[in-house]
C-alpha cells in the first residue's frame, strides 16, 4: 500500500526523489518494463502524486529543466547593459545549478545513452535553454548588429557550456567544469575582440588633466588621414 508521504531520506525534494527512483528502475529493468505504478510503489507515494509532478512517464527523467529555465528568465530580466556578458553570467549560473545535482545528471546521461527516445527529448530540452539565450541577445544587442550574430554567439557560448558539462559527465564528476567554462569564456572574449557587440552603453575614457595629456590629444587630433589604398603615393 502506498501513501503520499515519502519515507525518511526521500523528503527533501519530492519531485527530484521520484525522478531519481524512476531512473534507477529504468536503468535496472529497462525503460519499457517499468510502469508509473512501479515507480510510485518504489518511491512510497501514490500514482496520483507521481502524475501531479510528471504529466507522463516520459517526463520522469527531466524534473529540473523547467525550474532552471525559469531561473534564467528571471536573471536575464535583471540584466541587459552588456548582453554577451549577461549570457556568460547566466550560463555559469546554469552550469553551477546542474552541478548541484550530480546524481541526477549522471543517471540521466546513462539513461539517455540507452533510450533513443529520451536522448531526443534531452536534445529538445537543451534547445530551449539556447532559445532563451538567443532571445536575450536579439533583444539587447544594438539594432545595427547583423541578424546572424545572436544565433552565432548563443551557439558559441552554448558549445563551451556543453563541452564543460560533457567532460564533467564523462569524468564521472571529477573534472573542473566551472574552470573549463570560464576558460572557454575567455577564449570567446578574445575571439570577439574589440567588436563592441556586447555593450549597448556609451564608453567613457577618463584621462588626467595635465600638459602632457593635452598635448598628446592635440597632436592626435591634428594627424591627417592616411591616403586610401590605390590613391596615394607608393612607399
Amino acid at each position: 500500500m502506498t501513501t503520499d508521504s515519502a519515507p525518511s531520506g526521500r523528503r527533501e525534494d519530492g519531485k527530484a526523489q521520484i525522478s531519481a527512483v524512476a531512473m534507477e528502475l529504468f536503468l535496472a529493468r529497462g525503460y519499457d518494463n517499468v510502469t508509473v505504478e512501479a515507480v510510485a510503489a518504489e518511491a512510497g507515494v501514490s500514482r496520483r502524486t507521481v502524475f501531479r509532478y510528471f504529466p507522463s512517464k516520459g517526463e520522469l527523467p527531466f524534473p529540473d529543466h523547467a525550474e532552471r529555465r525559469s531561473m534564467m528568465e528571471k536573471m536575464f530580466a535583471d540584466l541587459g547593459s552588456d548582453p554577451i556578458e549577461d549570457v556568460f553570467e547566466v550560463t555559469e549560473a546554469v552550469l553551477r545549478d546542474f552541478l548541484k545535482h550530480p546524481e541526477l545528471v549522471l543517471s540521466r546521461y546513462a539513461l539517455t545513452r540507452q533510450i533513443p527516445l529520451l536522448a531526443e527529448r534531452e536534445i529538445l530540452e537543451h534547445e530551449k535553454y539556447v532559445a532563451i539565450t538567443r532571445r536575450h541577445l536579439s533583444t539587447h544587442l544594438e539594432v545595427s548588429t547583423p541578424s546572424f550574430v545572436p544565433q552565432a554567439v548563443a551557439a558559441l557560448i552554448d558549445g563551451v557550456h556543453r563541452s564543460a558539462l560533457s567532460n564533467w559527465i564523462r569524468s564521472h564528476g571529477k573534472s573542473d567544469a566551472i574552470a573549463e567554462l570560464l576558460e572557454g569564456f575567455a577564449w570567446i572574449r578574445d575571439r570577439l575582440g574589440s567588436s563592441g557587440l556586447g555593450s549597448t552603453s556609451p564608453r567613457l575614457l577618463v584621462l588626467p588633466d595635465n600638459p602632457r595629456v593635452r598635448r598628446a590629444l592635440r597632436d592626435l587630433a591634428e594627424v591627417p588621414e592616411e591616403p586610401a589604398a590605390g590613391h596615394g603615393e607608393l612607399a
